[in-house]
């Protein structure tokens, strides 16, 4: 009786270990507080662990806090993470590398590193499709076909997502496409709930 006894709580304890291994190798989610809504995002770091680890650094800090959304084209993506809401450039850590060659695709709902025509400038901003983006996906190792890092996808909320999208938008002295009307990222936190 001892035996069986021992037996079980042996085997509660190793689901219990097993169940905790599963929930820390599940992907990190984050959820994004704006002022149109909330929506959350699940993060891949196996399939890009450079660009996880480096959004992961801003959202950690509260680097995102209070920024915009400050371009914003319907039907293509909309943009966010740089720019205060006087339209002033947050500074930020180094570039990081380009990891674009991970197999993951810039479709609807999918968030990716925003850059500069350098393949390896991605600092902290980022968009999220709103289309099926073919021309934006890893196409090769030319500075002109590397493409943009997908990262991880909108799990919850793309109807936030797509009415941000949505916004009317004007020209800001040399930007274009920024939203007539402020589109502001409350903050950017680690969801302790996934879904």
């Amino acid at each position: 009786m001892r035996q069986i006894h021992f037996f079980l709580m042996f085997a509660l304890i190793s689901c219990s270990a097993l169940i905790s291994e599963v929930a820390l190798a599940a992907n990190p989610q984050v959820i994004f507080e704006t002022n149109r809504g909330n929506f959350i995002v699940e993060l891949y770091p196996e399939k890009a662990p450079k660009t996880v680890a480096n959004f992961m650094k801003y959202v950690d800090s509260g680097f995102y806090k209070d920024t915009i959304f400050h371009r914003v084209i319907n039907r293509f993506m909309i943009q966010g993470g740089g720019f205060s809401t006087d339209m002033s450039e947050k500074q930020t850590l180094a570039p990081i590398i380009n990891e674009a060659a991970n197999g993951l695709l810039n479709e609807p709902g999918t968030i990716a590193m925003a850059r500069t025509s350098d393949p390896n400038s991605a600092t902290a901003q980022f968009f999220i499709n709103l289309e099926n983006n073919v021309p934006l996906n890893f196409q090769g190792s030319d500075p002109e076909l590397v493409g943009y890092c997908v990262f991880g996808r909108v799990l919850k909320g793309m109807d936030v997502v797509r009415e941000i999208g949505a916004s009317p938008t004007k020209n800001v002295g040399p930007y274009s496409d920024v939203p007539k009307s402020t589109i502001l990222i409350h903050q950017i936190k680690l969801n302790t709930k996934p879904l």
